[in-house]
């Protein structure tokens, strides 16, 4: 039997109070035009969701991703 790594990975987005706040109240709108555009590029990355952190905002995806691809 082989074991396999987390399902979920995460980004860290640096940014201000003001900002995330804004963005998480739009967030679902955010998810839903990030995967579509993940899908137009034919990336194999998705969006799952989004939450706040005390340092920006955390971007949880199913598999390893980089702020650049995002």
């Amino acid at each position: 039997m082989t074991t396999k790594g987390p399902s979920r990975k995460q980004v860290i987005i640096p940014m201000s109070g003001d900002n995330k706040k804004n963005f998480i109240e739009e967030s679902n709108a955010y998810i839903s035009n990030m995967n579509r555009a993940l899908k137009n590029i034919k990336s194999n990355i998705l969006v799952n969701f989004i939450h706040p952190d005390t340092a920006g905002i955390i971007i949880i995806t199913n598999k390893v991703a980089t702020s650049l691809n995002l």
